[in-house]
């Protein structure tokens, strides 16, 4: 087995805890700003989203601590639009767990064939993150839709 590159991994798991944890304010936030009549059901799902992100946050930073590192104190991006429509927040969603889970492949690609804990860690958080995908891109298509969105 190839040796662990510990240091690129804390890089990338702290890299991830802010992504989480920008995704917490981020759904937070759109819990926040959503109006009209389907107001509850999709604020709660936005409430749930925000909660697994805190959980997913504390999971990479036990990684990080695992593996002798210092946990990251900084957020990840965030961009007020002032979009507020439930269209642009799905697709600001959409965009945002696209990122996030593209640096769960990063951290599997590093970790294959050398960390039995970190691989099985990074695919089960891309397990998550593709379903949480899809499940934000059906709620983008029109009823009826079974194509894709695509943005």
């Amino acid at each position: 087995m190839k040796e662990l590159e510990k240091e690129k991994a804390i890089m990338i798991l702290n890299n991830i805890m802010e992504l989480e944890l920008s995704g917490v304010v981020r759904y937070t936030h759109y819990s926040l700003m959503v109006y009209g009549y389907n107001r509850i059901p999709i604020v709660d799902w936005l409430k749930e989203n925000a909660q697994e992100g805190l959980e997913h946050a504390g999971k990479a930073g036990e990684m990080v601590t695992m593996l002798g590192g210092h946990p990251s104190l900084k957020i990840g991006a965030l961009l007020e639009t002032e979009k507020h429509d439930i269209g642009d927040i799905l697709r600001e969603s959409l965009e945002h767990e696209a990122i996030t889970a593209s640096v769960y492949h990063d951290l599997l690609n590093l970790v294959e064939g050398r960390s039995v804990i970190l691989e099985e860690y990074a695919r089960g958080m891309i397990h998550l993150e593709e379903q949480h995908l899809d499940e934000v891109n059906k709620m983008l298509r029109e009823p009826g839709d079974l194509a894709p969105f695509k943005a």
